[in-house]
């Protein structure tokens, strides 16, 4: 009897939370990055991000996943922090529809729908119904799973002893909260401690004074994901997480305080305990939905105080380029060439954050400097797509011939911050390994920074003016930064062979001159193609 017990509860067990895991990955690779997408794009305000976080979480039957989404979303500067808890109140929102499936009580019809599923995803050649069969699979694994514990389970309803030890929790709501949230961060997922109460209650084992408690604990305990998620990003993703703990924790409260009332109230709903259970959930997560939404602005605030410190805000899309302008193609250069500059200076910022990594042994500059990354890449993308636009408008030949040395600076300044992050990637080398430099290295690796630096406002300067004067000033500082570099290259050969220097010290020394000496090439190709002359260009 026990071993059967066992066998059952972690058989069934394993392949109700195989099922939810299939059932989110199915519906995730038919729609492909899509979900993504609409998550980032449809967030524009507290209720619009509710509604999505809602659809998205009832897709991927995963609000751990969703919150995750915002947590990263937010920390690359993607998404705000007002934006981000509406996602997250949707979220909470979403992830009840698991309950509700189950509540359905579809366990007689788990085989066939395995069925079905496994040969839709068998036959199918198109990549949507072969996902969809994938979500079939999960959709009736899941039931296969419950039908499992619930027959195994279902022999101890008939014992007084084991019924009175779950009773238990009916006069402990505390203990029935503290357990939902201990199993919930154990399995990682609501949903799952979410039917593991429903089959408890299908069976006798627990009533509904004891489900709600245990139902509240899972909602908490689910917040386990987007905190370790949090770990080590900026301040605002840090916001993201704490904001959903606080979200979930006073909802909990405010009904634990209030549970005889909510029981009697969702009592009224349904006179089936599998289907109470599920409305419990619901009703709880809308309810809180309903009551946070719409104080979003003033709960972002408190937040900020409860987690203060500096946020790092990188702006992220273009500015100036409007399409509406490309009707006017000298306006339209100028629009262009205000967003060069914009990637010119965030080019400048990406290495003094790698030099800040380097220097202070700081991870959290690496961080930056990667999300600083992917803006430069969206904006090279951006600016290359409009000027290419503009060539289909009618232009004059002087207008047309300003077009190709854009086109090239913006590929120069993303090559820029791409060496910014190898440059962020060797100071972590430098951190994990605990490696050491001379402070004559760490003297050269500066002076190299500010040369850079200098060249890098050269650069911008001449962006601004765009006069080839003024972008002359940057090719004779490359004359003396190449000049610069072989002589680093002679001082580390000479600190290697009087025993200063570590080799593999030095191996990340040469590197980071080496990328330093790269970035001077590229931002020179900028000076060149400023003043027009563009033969020279390196690559």
């Amino acid at each position: 009897m026990t071993q059967e017990l066992i066998f059952g509860i972690v058989g069934g067990l394993g392949l109700f939370i195989y099922g939810i895991k299939l059932m989110g990955e199915g519906l995730q690779k038919a729609a492909g990055d899509k979900m993504r997408k609409l998550l980032k794009a449809l967030t524009s305000n507290p209720l619009m991000g509710t509604i999505v976080g809602a659809g998205v979480t009832s897709m991927i039957q995963s609000s751990s996943a969703t919150t995750v989404m915002a947590v990263g979303f937010v920390n690359a500067g993607l998404m705000t922090l007002k934006q981000a808890i509406g996602v997250i109140l949707g979220a909470n929102v979403g992830t009840t529809i698991t309950a509700q499936i189950i509540a359905f009580k579809l366990t007689d019809y788990s085989l066939p729908i395995l069925g079905i599923g496994f040969a839709i995803h068998f036959f199918s050649k198109r990549r949507f119904w072969k996902f969809f069969g994938l979500f079939m699979l999960g959709f009736g694994m899941l039931f296969l799973g419950l039908s499992t514990m619930s027959s195994v389970v279902k022999p101890l309803g008939e014992s007084e002893a084991v019924r009175q030890a779950f009773l238990k929790f009916s006069h402990n709501p505390l203990l029935g909260l503290l357990t939902g949230i201990i199993v919930t961060t154990i399995v990682q997922s609501s949903s799952v401690s979410i039917g593991l109460v429903l089959t408890l209650a299908s069976v006798g084992l627990i009533d509904l004074q004891a489900a709600i408690p245990l139902m509240l604990g899972a909602n908490i305990g689910t917040c386990i994901t987007a905190t370790l998620a949090s770990i080590g990003t900026t301040i605002s993703a840090k916001r993201t997480a704490v904001a959903h703990v606080i979200f979930n924790v006073l909802g909990a409260v405010i009904v634990i305080l209030f549970l005889p009332i909510y029981k009697n109230f969702i009592l009224a709903t349904s006179s089936d305990i599998a289907r109470q259970c599920a409305n419990a959930h619901t009703v709880f997560n809308v309810m809180n939905t309903i009551i946070f939404l719409p104080f979003v602005g003033i709960y972002a605030k408190l937040i900020t105080k409860i987690v203060p410190g500096e946020e790092i805000v990188v702006e992220t899309g273009p500015k100036f380029l409007e399409r509406h302008l490309l009707n006017t193609p000298l306006v339209a250069l100028d629009a262009a060439t205000k967003e060069i500059i914009r990637m010119a200076k965030l080019a400048k910022e990406m290495v003094n954050d790698a030099m800040k990594c380097f220097f202070k042994r700081d991870l959290a500059c690496m961080r930056v400097v990667s999300s600083k990354e992917n803006v430069l890449d969206s904006l090279q993308g951006a600016v290359a797509h409009y000027l290419v636009e503009l060539t289909q408008r009618s232009l004059s030949g002087e207008e047309s011939s300003k077009i190709p040395p854009m086109l090239h600076s913006v590929n120069d300044l993303e090559r820029i911050g791409d060496h910014s992050e190898n440059l962020s990637e060797l100071a972590e080398r430098v951190i994990s390994e605990s490696l050491s430099f001379s402070e004559q290295a760490k003297n050269e690796l500066e002076q190299m920074r500010s040369e850079i630096d200098q060249m890098s406002a050269d650069v911008i300067k001449a962006l601004e003016t765009n006069n080839p004067d003024d972008a002359k000033t940057v090719i004779h500082r490359e004359e003396r930064i190449n000049r610069f570099t072989e002589q680093l290259k002679q001082n580390h050969i000479k600190r290697l062979n009087d025993g200063t220097c570590k080799v593999v010290s030095g191996i990340v020394f040469l590197d980071m001159i080496n990328n330093f000496e790269k970035i001077g090439d590229h931002l020179t190709n900028v000076g060149q193609a400023v003043m027009g002359d563009l033969q020279w260009v390196k690559r």
